[in-house]
């Protein structure tokens, strides 16, 4: 990465003169985990990963939740469980992804639908099991939207939610290709949405708040 620095020498008149010099700036190397370490880690006592969330070989720290983080997708797993069943719908899951990004990822949507019944997983839930992920974000929002984005898009989840607690609003990813949702439509609280699963059933945004 190049910057330009301003550096102030002093002219003949002793006034300073600003100069752009362009000054290339190495970030210093850091560490990228694998699943495997952060197993083994784990296992040893040394990481305590219910705290965390691989994404990207990163350790992203989960942040204590708030009244409206802990309300909105209790309020979220209810609708979908009474369209879709109790066993269908997950909260806070770990689950698997697309085996390009398996190694070094292990996200944790707040809801998943998946379907097929949780008694007829063999393991954790897979990219392939998931018909929607959902996260609720406020100060995660930019993340979601597109590191979380893409690591869904590549993983071929049908459909993604972001609902926004700030702006009070669910954004809708949809129709995977490449790596990134083709459609990407948000609804705010006065307006109503459904899932590609059940077209049918409406829910108003404002009553996910």
């Amino acid at each position: 990465m190049t910057i330009a620095l301003r550096v102030s020498i002093f002219d003949n008149d002793s006034m300073p003169v600003a100069l752009e010099a362009p000054v290339t700036v190495t970030a210093p190397p850091h560490k990228l985990w694998t699943r495997a370490e952060c197993e083994a880690l784990e296992r040893a006592g040394v990481l305590e990963m219910e705290r965390y969330e691989l994404v990207g070989g990163e350790l992203v720290l989960k942040l204590g939740k708030n009244k409206p983080h802990m309300l909105v997708p209790a309020l979220l797993l209810h609708w979908l469980q009474g369209i879709f069943g109790a066993l269908f719908v997950l909260q806070d899951p770990t689950i698997d992804i697309h085996p390009t990004d398996s190694s070094t990822n292990e996200p944790q949507p707040d809801v998943v639908v998946m379907n097929r019944s949780i008694r007829e997983l063999p393991g954790r839930p897979e990219a392939k099991d998931i018909v929607l992920a959902a996260e609720v974000s406020a100060t995660t929002l930019s993340f979601d939207l597109t590191v979380k984005a893409r690591l869904y898009a590549r993983a071929a989840i049908a459909e993604y939610w972001v609902v926004d607690l700030t702006g009070r609003q669910v954004i809708v990813h949809r129709q995977p290709e490449d790596g990134r949702y083709m459609e990407v439509v948000a609804y705010a609280e006065e307006e109503s949405v459904a899932t590609l699963g059940a077209p049918e059933v409406l829910v108003r945004v404002g009553d996910l708040f």
